[in-house]
């Protein structure tokens, strides 16, 4: 469970104090640790992430609309799917800790699940919701803009890498470019995979994810990491 310090402690990395400090406590409980409880049952996250993902998605909607005018809706879609997705918000979360707040089960905990980017993600969203039903829109608006629509030139890089990469191998008028599968481990229904990205047969970013395609991604975008340094 978690102490009321580390409560306060993340109301600080947020810079949001909550009135109902139970909305806060159960956007971060997952529902291994809720299936747990006998007695004193506390609610799980899920209700609070469908609300906070509808918050994220109308104001990070909001935000295209204004900032980017000369944008088609397709752009526009295609842009806020990268910005929203799953490894986007985690990678958003890493920001202020957010994982080692989570509150699971221990059997989850056993199996990895504090790091599981998609409990992470999900966890970013429950806390828009309990946001924005402790404070109003006004503050959901002020943390999505300051932990998810800040820095976006360099996040946009992270989200969309293998695009970036790819533009960057053209302009340079390198060789060819292939991701390859270096390695799988856990179990069938929780798999990691590894995956390596070799232009010219150079080995540039090594990257891991729940799928190949994320594994693809963060590999691509530590190869342009890599490029950058050179």
């Amino acid at each position: 469970m978690i102490t009321e310090e580390k409560i306060h402690e993340l109301e600080e990395k947020i810079g949001y104090e909550f009135k109902n400090k139970k909305l806060l406590k159960q956007a971060l409980t997952h529902s291994s640790f809720a299936n747990e409880q006998k007695i004193n049952k506390q609610p799980d996250y899920e209700r609070l992430e469908f609300l906070g993902d509808s918050v994220l998605e109308m104001v990070s909607s909001t935000f295209l609309y204004n900032t980017y005018p000369d944008k088609k809706e397709g752009e526009m879609t295609k842009m806020r799917a990268s910005m929203v997705c799953e490894a986007a918000l985690a990678y958003c979360a890493a920001d202020i800790g957010l994982s080692e707040y989570i509150i699971l089960g221990k059997g989850e905990e056993a199996t990895g699940g504090r790091h599981r980017e998609s409990i992470i993600s999900d966890v970013m969203e429950a806390v828009i919701g309990a946001i924005y039903l402790d404070g109003g829109i006004d503050y959901a608006i002020k943390h999505i803009n300051r932990f998810i629509l800040s820095d976006l030139e360099n996040k946009q890089i992270f989200y969309d890498s293998k695009s970036v990469l790819q533009e960057i191998i053209q302009s340079k008028q390198l060789g060819a470019i292939h991701y390859e599968l270096c390695g799988e481990s856990g179990p069938e229904h929780d798999k990691i995979f590894k995956t390596a990205v070799y232009v010219e047969g150079r080995k540039l970013g090594e990257g891991a994810g729940k799928t190949k395609k994320a594994a693809e991604q963060k590999a691509a975008y530590e190869a342009i990491l890599a490029m950058k340094k050179d």
